[in-house]
Order: structure tokens, then C-alpha cells, then sequence
């Protein structure tokens, strides 16, 4: 997609959508960062119903540590991968607080280094609290990105290489928001709704529905 497309695409996400944000409910960095960890091939809903709960009880890191595997299955049983999400979990409190006295780091390298994060949770952890431009690519984005021809590749790495250099500067931070919440609700997998889409006459998308 040329750039001058490019640029036309997130001036229109960002007028209709000024100030992004994550769809998961959290209080503190500690919270989004299990939040994300439990959001791993789950749904965003999913999860909120499970921590709603999960954090009045164990909302620390030094909280989930004593609350251990076991006990912390319940609370997460209704989402996918719950065994060994719950392990993470814990294996990560712990971690946290042995090397961070519980204070999530602000660091790709010392994040990347806990159970269960992974450069997608890394990059989500990184853009909402510390306010890094970083782009987190998930289903929707690496759906949305080879669709639309906005930033074509093969892997979700190649698509956020890309993205990274196509976007425009001021439009990184809040880049993958806007992303994931367009393929969520509007460029959907199965049925993408592309007579309500505001970028319909940009998208080069030649399977475009009419209804």
C-alpha cells in the first residue's frame, strides 16, 4: 500500500477513535500484564469474566504467589489453555517478585524473560503502560494487515517489521489498538463488514463483501 494510502488509513482510524485502548479490565501494570498472559488464544471477554473475580482475591503479584496453580485453576478453568496459563501465572508472580520486588519491568529483555510473555505480550505490556510506539500482532492485526495490503507478510514478525516502517511516526502508539479493534469488529475473519468500514475505498482487498 503506498504511503500517502497509508497515512489516509490511520488519519481516519484516529478521527473516528482518538484514544484507543485495551478491552481488558485492569488496575494496575501487574493486572495487564496476567491479563494479556490468560488473553493467549482466548477472547478478551473471556477473560475479563475470569479476573473480575481472580483479581479481588489475588490482584498481586505476591497474592497469586501464595494462591499457587491449584487454587488459581478455578478462577481460569472457562478459558483455553488454563493449565498451563496458570502455571505461567504463578511462575511469573514469583519471578516478579524475586527479581522486581513485584514491580512489572519496563524493559523488552527483562519482560520477555518471565513465564508465559512472549514478544506479543511484551509489546502490548510495553505500548499501554510505559507509552512505547510498539505494535502487538495478534489474529485481527496479521488478518487485517495481508487483507488490506497495509502490511503483507507471512508471520506476525514480518507484519510488525513492516508495520513498524510503514506507519507513520505519530500514528505508532496507538497504531495496534486501532488495528485490533477494526479487525475485531468490523474486518471479522469470517464475515468482514466492508460496507461499514471506514477505510473500504482504501483497503485493496479484492474479495471486498457488499453486505
Amino acid at each position: 500500500m503506498p504511503p500517502k494510502k497509508v497515512r489516509a488509513v490511520f488519519e481516519r482510524l484516529a478521527a473516528a477513535n482518538p484514544a484507543p485502548t485495551t478491552e481488558l479490565e485492569y488496575k494496575t501494570p501487574y493486572q495487564l500484564l496476567v491479563a494479556v498472559i490468560l488473553s493467549a488464544q482466548a477472547t478478551d471477554k473471556s477473560v475479563n469474566l475470569a479476573t473480575r473475580t481472580l483479581f479481588q482475591d489475588a490482584g498481586t503479584p505476591r497474592k497469586m504467589a501464595a494462591l499457587g496453580e491449584d487454587s488459581l485453576v478455578p478462577y481460569i478453568n472457562r478459558i483455553g489453555l488454563y493449565k498451563s496459563k496458570a502455571k505461567n501465572v504463578v511462575a511469573m508472580s514469583r519471578l516478579l517478585l524475586e527479581r522486581h520486588g513485584g514491580e512489572v519491568p519496563g524493559d523488552r529483555e527483562s519482560l520477555e524473560a518471565l513465564p508465559g510473555v512472549g514478544r506479543k505480550t511484551a509489546n502490548v505490556v510495553l505500548n499501554t503502560i510505559f507509552h512505547e510506539p510498539t505494535i502487538a500482532v495478534d489474529t485481527h492485526v496479521f488478518r487485517l494487515a495481508n487483507r488490506t495490503r497495509l502490511a503483507p507478510g507471512k508471520d506476525v514478525g514480518e507484519v510488525e517489521e513492516k508495520l513498524v516502517k510503514v506507519i507513520p511516526p505519530e500514528y505508532r502508539h496507538h497504531a495496534h489498538h486501532w488495528l485490533i479493534l477494526h479487525g475485531r469488529y468490523v474486518c471479522k475473519a469470517a464475515k468482514p463488514d466492508c460496507p461499514r468500514c471506514l477505510i473500504n475505498d482504501l483497503c485493496e482487498w479484492p474479495e471486498k463483501t457488499a453486505g
